[in-house]
């Protein structure tokens, strides 16, 4: 009987690559990897066609589905291959570590995947305790983990002694550094090694035990299981329920936040590519890159890291690699990589010739050969590529270290899949609809007069209302009330906000309904209710519309404050002048509508009344959303009353000069008043009997915004001008502050306009078109010509 340890780092090819040689030398007869016991349920759909890596193990409290735990893995994880192979061979595979119904129970976040581990750089027992790889490299003369751990491993010919190694320099650290008070993490151990005995006592022969590096040497010495035991003794359970769910290469990577990720998940893909394409114990008979009939691509990635020859019922074992394969390999690699940069280059339309690719492979190699390394890496290849395809630049390299190094690869799951009934309605709308969940940023223009555009609106509203962001509205080119942008981008952790979600229903529609219910009766202002109806119209949900309204009624019919009706009325009004485009039955809400416009005008100058500058001007942008939200209706008798409750407001003793100027602009924009009329209160509102802060407040109302009435309108023009030279030198500097503050509302052009008028004195006339400059002789000389167009005698 033999137990053998294999010390791993938890993403890495060439890891990966040595596990998948060292179980075919082995042959154990049951594999124990280092993983959720709770997720054994689900290893059997990893040999599944349709499963596409990368993905997640997601195990969550099915009662507080927030508390959860991801697992990810990608096709270079060694513990994927580790379990591929066993599953392949037939031979038993269990996760060992402690299960999540204890870790989970007792609210214990520092298991992999829950909450990202700290990365210390400046030494000492916690960069070797949460580090320990990293503290080596660092150890030998390296910058970060990632590069000694690519040239010690991920370029590995010969990966025989790679875990003897891993395992030494394990002990080595553990021996040095004092035992850390963390009783997590020893009684993960401790289950490690319980697991194990019970491999032993069930009879197996060749125990194959895949783990993190550093758990590799507590699992090596097994104390006695009296000790362990006590450890385990007594800990908390809850239920939990086990998926898969797609994954990303971004989630892999160590700047999402994963405290296991790697820095270069898209490289150390195309490494993985390589070793299984190229085939690391060499090409095909043919010489061809793996491309002969006699090999199965498949296969090897599906687990075989050897090349195979197919007999269509047999595998057998490729040779040796020779000298010139191996060489070939290495170059490949490079030459492969650079295609892709090139690629992507030239799809920007950034230059990337032959000739430049052939420079950035030569270079790359002489940088490895100059630091005395196998073959160029990752650090060696981006050097070259930046100085000979980007010439220098750090922007294509950017480009390049998202698109390229990082990746947004995004894996698929089979149909298979436990999942909760919302997933699933989700994932047939989504293929019915045609919106694959994209990883990368994708921009839609929806046109809703077409019915697939219409039923996609609805689902990104819905989604939305229950917390799940997948689309961002955008605004769209053009004026047409029928388009709809939005940005949409899908995120892994969508698929614990949909397990969340399923508490209220098993569809997206009726999920949707359930919470729009609960919102309304939850919701205490008037505002928030408003924006509901328009949310729950967008998301066409007319089962939810009439308790929403219900309580819309009831909370509209009970509110005083004439400021939230007013804030209230600009949502509705959208989707009363919106509605028929959406093809959305908006007569319940007419009444609703109906009484908020005559309460707001019979209660709106009363409301006016003595305020002072700070609630002016909070009311100031109630009346203009008001002004905004009559036009929308275009309803002549809703006009009629906003309009004499301006002219009443316009007229009122004692109100706040922001107020009365701005109820006089909206109605000199409605037409209701002319020029004179306005002149005539701009008059009266600048003159001797106004203290000056209240004129200069009144100017801000009535110009605040637009400075074209002020450059067009001489009359307005002189008033203004005569009234600012009048002012006391004192008086001036006191609301020379309010002025700037009208004046910088305005645009650039307006405000250059104005200067100029300034600079040519305080004349009402406009030069060029003065009485005085008109040559009468040639205007008679171009009469006859005149008369003639418009057959006149």
């Amino acid at each position: 009987m033999s137990i053998h340890i294999f010390g791993i780092r938890h993403h890495g090819p060439g890891c990966a690559r040595s596990l998948c040689h060292s179980l075919h030398r082995l042959n154990p007869d049951i594999l124990l990897v280092e993983g959720p016991p709770d997720g054994d349920g689900m290893l059997p759909l990893v040999t599944h066609p349709q499963m596409q890596l990368p993905v997640a193990l997601l195990v969550y409290r099915p009662d507080q589905p927030q508390r959860a735990v991801y697992y990810p893995f990608a096709i270079f994880s060694p513990e994927w291959q580790g379990i591929d192979y066993a599953l392949t061979q037939g031979i038993p595979v269990r996760f060992m570590d402690l299960p999540l119904v204890h870790q989970l129970a007792e609210g214990d976040e520092s298991c992999r995947g829950l909450v990202s581990k700290p990365h210390f750089i400046d030494g000492g027992e916690d960069e070797i305790y949460y580090d320990p790889l990293g503290y080596l490299a660092r150890i030998a003369g390296y910058s970060d983990g990632e590069r000694w751990w690519e040239q010690l491993v991920e370029h590995r010919q010969e990966s025989t002694d790679v875990f003897e190694a891993i395992l030494a320099a394990m002990t080595a650290l553990r021996q040095e550094i004092p035992p850390r008070d963390n009783p997590r993490e020893a009684q993960r151990e401790a289950y490690m090694r319980k697991q194990i005995r019970a491999a032993q006592k069930e009879g197996f022969q060749r125990i194959a035990v895949v783990c993190g590096a550093w758990h590799a040497p507590a699992l090596v010495d097994m104390p006695a299981a009296k000790a362990d035991n006590a450890l385990l003794k007594g800990l908390a359970k809850t239920k939990v329920e086990a998926t898969w769910i797609p994954w990303t290469y971004g989630r892999l990577a160590f700047k999402s936040g994963y405290g296991a990720g790697v820095e270069s998940p898209g490289w150390y893909g195309h490494l993985w590519d390589c070793y299984q394409d190229g085939g690391d114990e060499g090409d095909g008979e043919d010489g061809e890159d793996g491309g002969d009939e006699g090999v199965d691509s498949t296969l090897i990635q599906g687990g075989f890291c050897t090349n195979v020859t197919i007999n269509r019922d047999q595998k057998v074992p490729k040779p040796a690699p020779t000298l010139s394969t191996i060489n070939h390999q290495q170059s490949a690699i490079a030459i492969r990589w650079l295609i892709k940069v090139a690629q992507l280059l030239r799809q920007e339309d950034l230059d990337a010739s032959s000739a430049l690719m052939i420079e950035a492979v030569r270079l790359a190699e002489s940088l490895a050969a100059l630091r005395d390394r196998s073959l160029p890496g990752l650090l060696e290849l981006n050097e070259a590529t930046q100085t000979v395809l980007c010439f220098g630049s750090d922007l294509p390299m950017g480009l390049i270290q998202d698109q390229l190094i990082v990746g947004e690869r995004l894996g698929e799951v089979p149909d298979d899949t436990p999942m909760v009934p919302l997933q699933r309605d989700l994932q047939q709308q989504q293929k019915r609809l045609r919106l694959p969940a994209n990883p990368t940023e994708k921009q839609y223009e929806l046109d809703l007069r077409k019915t697939n555009d219409l039923a996609r609106s609805h689902l990104l509203h819905r989604l939305n209302l229950l917390g799940i962001p997948w689309g961002i509205r955008q605004s769209t080119r053009g004026k047409g009330t029928f388009k709809e942008g939005w940005r949409l981008q899908w995120h892994p952790e969508f698929a614990v906000k949909l397990i969340e979600a399923g508490i209220w229903g098993n569809t997206i529609d009726t999920a949707a309904t359930a919470y729009t219910r609960n919102q309304a009766q939850q919701a205490q202002a008037l505002p928030s209710l408003t924006q509901l109806v328009e949310t729950v119209l967008l998301a066409n949900l007319p089962d939810a519309l009439p308790e929403v309204m219900h309580r819309l009624q009831t909370e509209a019919t009970l509110n005083r404050d004439v400021a939230q009706l007013m804030e209230a009325l600009l949502p509705l009004a959208q989707v009363l002048r919106y509605g028929n485009v959406r093809q959305t039955d908006t007569r319940m809400i007419t009444s609703v509508v109906d009484g908020l416009v005559t309460r707001i005008c019979l209660g709106l100058p009363l409301a006016c009344a003595s305020l002072d500058d700070d609630a002016a001007r909070h009311i100031d942008q109630r009346i203009q959303q008001m002004n905004y939200a009559i036009s929308l209706l275009n309803n002549q008798e809703y006009k009629q009353s906003w309009q004499q409750v301006l002219l009443q407001l316009a007229d009122q003793a004692n109100l706040n000069g922001l107020l009365a100027g701005r109820s006089c602009r909206l109605l000199l924009n409605a037409g209701v008043f002319k020029g004179n009329d306005a002149s005539r209160r701009l008059e009266f509102a600048l003159s001797h009997a106004s203290e000056p802060p209240q004129a200069a407040a009144w100017i801000e109302g009535f110009l605040q915004g637009s400075g074209l009435l002020l450059v067009h309108d001489h009359t307005l023009w002189q008033i203004i001008d005569d009234w600012i030279t009048q002012l006391p030198g004192e008086t001036f500097t006191e609301i020379l502050p309010l002025l700037r503050r009208t004046f910088a509302s305005f645009s650039t052009a307006e405000r250059r306009q104005i200067g100029e008028r300034v600079k040519r004195g305080t004349s009402v006339e406009t030069p060029g078109i003065g009485e005085e400059e008109l040559d009468s002789d040639r205007a008679n000389a171009v009469l006859p010509i005149v008369a003639q167009l418009l057959g006149l005698k």
